[in-house]
């Protein structure tokens, strides 16, 4: 298998990606398709999960099922091709010498497959795309072309199978669904329309119809096969159809009408005849629709070869416009994956945490951290509208300090569990601070934090605790006053309920209780006793960082804040208090006891400066309790950081009877935070390298090998080590672990956390996986679960502001840049594209004397050749003066390091 760049704008090129398992490319649109196509084109499509119109694939499906975007090819009459390799005979000869040859060339949301007979003198192209512009439908053009010396008799017969009900009924209830099936042809396609909709929605009346059509500028098919059963036939499958070897055809023809059977999109186009070197072309839609009209508008108008390829183009254009942060430095293969890494959090914000192959959980949509850790990265290329995103997701705040669990579809949409499952994760306070303080600095929107927003409100109370008997449906899900009133709070007292509440919440050894589980979802079997040191860390800062947000508002004239009365209670309070883990818990009790159900509505004012002293004081408690009890070492005089307790309360990490037992999450926050101190950062790195980095599969492991399955730890100790969260190279916390190394001005120990994961990733004979970062990488080396996964955006975000250290700080644009001499070109230059201020930028960087990050600093600003002289820090454009540059034109900011 051979792997090549083939331009700047994410396209690729792959010889015999058939012969790797495993391998998906995502096709989507914004109006809802999700698709996953493989490289015989099997894979599925769906719009949510009751609605799939190709049968639902796991990541065994892929190699294992028959079903697929199936292509037949009947030629002179008798011999039959299958254009995606999926015969049997094709499929018995892959690992010989007969094996046909199949290159992929693919790019964002665009796919082409070719192949090439030499035995029956064809080649054949099948790209596949699914609009930008909106229609419900994923398209295929198939091209077909006469590579012999001779006139060939060509006749073309798709097989692609039309499932056309929910993921549920994969195995529940299948065969009763399919005799929900009404099956109609017509003169250009085969559709179906259940009757009705059995899932966890109850039966219902369906609404959605589905369909395969087809055709060219002067063809239509000649005739159908709408029933899987038929065409396969007795005793035959997909691989070999019965009815295709039959002499005569026997196809229905267009209006015919049946129901309560499998469906197929089998469509029989008449027989060309095709001279050499000459070209078939025909293009098939396979699409959603509300109704029976609305199916074939969406469809039918692509079915020309002009139509799709305008398609084509159109979708090629708009989400390369959509990719607009770039890099370029001495590694043109570093800066060409780069742009599938920014490319992925868009793929997220499509499919949610499902609907790809590996992805088999869960009925779509995003979670609490998915909400804030996408938006990092809209921050970085496309800011327009997070405002109003940031403002919404703060509605799934509940005062007691958690959040919903359960996102709707629409944005700022949040549901009440109503299955009354109580699940907390003592992470999700973390997330919305580090969010909307990028958005501040990006920005220098500080107003957003004085904005109002209402309260999330459910049966869940006192933090997961206790249940609200009073509440109930009819009541809505926004937190009411005893007066009835939906109350609102400002945005920053929806971030002080969350960091002091989780300041309290506290176990034995005085940090935060695991509950549920962290941002490792596997640590899911230590709620009673359980304490997350490494999360405790990231609070401290939070509570700072809010500090510091306050001191700035001050300074534009806003000296005090209007507060719930109810959270006088969690503020105030002494360092006696602070190492009393009784009094700190039945402060929350307190607190949360008052709004179980509705709170006072009244307001009072804090003054500003006071309010900063008492973060400042928690902050400060919080880093020196764990500087003091939390660091640990190891025979060989490694040092680290303890990041848990565990459900019998003792200690999670040290030197213990079975070895060492070291995670990496336990470094990366302490380093994040501060907690660490600058002597403290050298010996994480010298112990990480020791127990946890393995060059060989990417870089640094999620945790060494603790040699029990730990069941008062979480379930992760179950999985056989070195796989997913029990010893994986873990992409996501590699990437931080990178993030908190830059963050402490260890430039080339973050920059080893990242190229490691980058030079795996894109050895394709190691990773296995198309251009981007997976979720984890196995044990052996491989990537899964490809695509959707937090790591892109913290990955974007750390190369743009702590590898090029371009970032915002109040609004304006600042450069602390951290790159090594070695990433610079042989023009001795390193520059980043990006959009900041409403304005394209390019940042070019100049290291003439080939400094490190150590010695270098800005001495120079020309800003389109135009010096550049900032009133106070010489390495920080104001942002008037970016916002009075041109619109709708690329402005070049160059910097010279000396």
């Amino acid at each position: 298998m051979k792997q090549e760049r083939l331009g700047e704008q994410g396209n690729f090129i792959m010889e015999n990606p058939d012969l790797v398992s495993g391998l998906y490319f995502p096709l989507a649109n914004e109006a809802g398709v999700m698709s996953s196509v493989s490289p015989d084109l099997s894979g599925d499509s769906k719009m949510d999960q009751n609605s799939f119109l190709l049968p639902p694939v796991s990541c065994e499906n892929l190699h294992n099922d028959r079903s697929s975007r199936n292509i037949w090819c009947r030629i002179n009459g008798k011999e039959l091709w299958s254009l995606t390799g999926r015969s049997a005979w094709q499929q018995a000869k892959k690992f010989s010498r007969y094996k046909e040859p199949v290159v992929l060339e693919a790019g964002f949301m665009h796919h082409k497959i070719t192949r090439v007979s030499e035995e029956n003198g064809l080649r054949a192209e099948i790209s596949s795309v699914v609009p930008a512009t909106g229609e419900t439908v994923e398209l295929m053009k198939i091209q077909i072309e006469n590579i012999s010396s001779e006139y060939k008799n060509l006749q073309m017969i798709t097989a692609i199978p039309i499932y056309a009900r929910s993921a549920d009924n994969i195995r529940d209830h299948r065969h009763v669904t399919a005799l929900l099936h009404r099956i109609k042809t017509t003169d250009n396609g085969v559709m179906v329309i259940p009757t009705m909709t059995f899932d966890e929605r109850g039966h219902k009346r369906n609404h959605r119809s589905y369909g395969v059509f087809g055709g060219n500028e002067t063809q239509k098919p000649m005739g159908y096969y709408p029933v899987l059963g038929e065409f396969i036939g007795e005793g035959g499958n997909l691989e070999t159809p019965r009815a295709l070897f039959e002499s005569c055809l026997n196809v229905k023809g267009a209006n015919y009408e049946t129901g309560g059977y499998e469906a197929l999109g089998g469509l029989c186009f008449p027989e060309c005849r095709v001279a050499p070197q000459e070209t078939i072309t025909y293009v098939i839609a396979m699409g959603y629709g509300k109704s029976e009209e609305d199916l074939m508008k969406n469809c039918c108008g692509f079915l020309s070869e002009t139509a799709f390829d305008r398609c084509w183009e159109q979708t090629k254009e708009y989400w390369k416009e959509k990719v607009n942060v770039s890099v370029q430095t001495a590694n043109p293969e570093f800066d060409h994956w780069m742009k599938w890494v920014s490319f992925q959090p868009m793929l997220r914000r499509i499919y949610g945490c499902s609907f790809l192959p590996h992805h088999d959980y869960g009925k779509g949509g995003r979670g609490w951290r998915d909400l804030w850790q996408d938006c990092l990265a809209l921050l970085m290329m496309n800011p327009d509208g997070v405002r109003q995103m940031l403002l919404d997701n703060f509605g799934g705040v509940r005062f007691d300090g958690t959040n919903a669990t359960i996102i709707g579809s629409g944005q700022g949409a949040f549901i009440a569990d109503r299955n009354n499952i109580t699940r907390v994760w003592m992470d999700h306070g973390v997330w919305p601070f580090l969010t909307t303080e990028l958005y501040i600095h990006q920005t220098g929107d500080l107003g957003i934090l004085l904005e109002e927003k209402s309260y999330f409100k459910d049966m869940q109370a006192s933090r997961g605790e206790e249940k609200d008997s009073q509440w109930s449906e009819n009541e809505g899900e926004a937190l009411k006053d005893i007066n009835g009133q939906v109350y609102s709070g400002t945005i920053l007292e929806h971030l002080l309920i969350q960091n002091l509440t989780s300041f309290y919440e506290v176990g034995e050894h005085n940090h935060i209780r695991i509950r549920g589980a962290d941002w490792n979802d596997a640590l899911d079997l230590a709620s009673e006793r359980g304490e997350s040191v490494a999360f405790t860390t990231m609070y401290a800062s939070n509570l700072e960082g809010i500090a510091n947000l306050l001191k700035e508002l001050n300074k534009q004239g806003v000296e005090s804040f209007e507060l719930s009365e109810e959270i006088l209670v969690l503020l105030g309070q002494s360092v006696a208090v602070y190492n009393d883990i009784v009094k700190k818990t039945g402060i929350l009790a307190d607190y949360c006891r008052k709004s179980i159900h509705q709170i006072s509505g009244e307001k009072v004012a804090i003054s500003g400066e006071k309010l900063q002293e008492d973060l400042r004081g928690k902050a400060a408690w919080i880093y020196n309790h764990i500087r003091e009890t939390e660091w640990v070492t190891s025979k060989e005089g490694h040092g680290w950081y303890n990041g848990y307790y565990d459900n019998s309360g003792n200690k999670v990490e040290g030197e213990t009877e079975t070895g060492v037992r070291m995670m990496l999450t336990s470094q990366v926050f302490p380093l994040m935070s501060q907690t660490a101190t600058d002597h403290q950062v050298k010996e994480i790195v010298k112990s990480a390298n020791a127990y946890l980095y393995r060059r060989e599969i990417g870089g640094y492991r999620l945790n060494t090998d603790f040699h029990e399955v730990k069941m008062d730890l979480g379930r992760m100790f179950g999985f056989a080590y070195g796989h997913k969260e029990n010893g994986a190279v873990f992409s996501h916390m590699a990437v931080m672990f990178g993030n908190a190394l830059y963050r402490r001005n260890a430039s080339r120990e973050g920059y080893g956390a990242l190229i490691s994961l980058f030079d795996h990733c894109n050895d394709f004979k190691k990773s296995k996986i198309y251009p981007g970062i997976p979720e984890y990488i196995d044990a052996n080396g491989r990537g899964v679960y490809h695509y959707l996964t937090g790591a892109a955006s913290w990955y974007l975000v750390t190369v743009i502001t702590q590898m090029f250290g371009i970032r915002g700080y109040y609004g304006n644009l600042v450069f602390l840049p951290q790159l090594l001499n070695e990433q610079f070109d042989e023009e001795k230059q390193a520059s980043a594209s990006m959009e900041f201020a409403g304005r394209q930028l390019k940042i070019v960087y100049k290291n003439e004397r080939q400094l490190e990050p150590n010695t270098y600093q800005v001495t120079k600003i020309t800003i389109d050749g135009v010096p550049y002289k900032s009133k106070n820090q010489e390495h920080m454009i104001r942002r008037e003066d970016i916002i009075s540059l041109p619109e709708q034109q690329l402005h070049t900011i160059e910097i010279t390091l000396n």
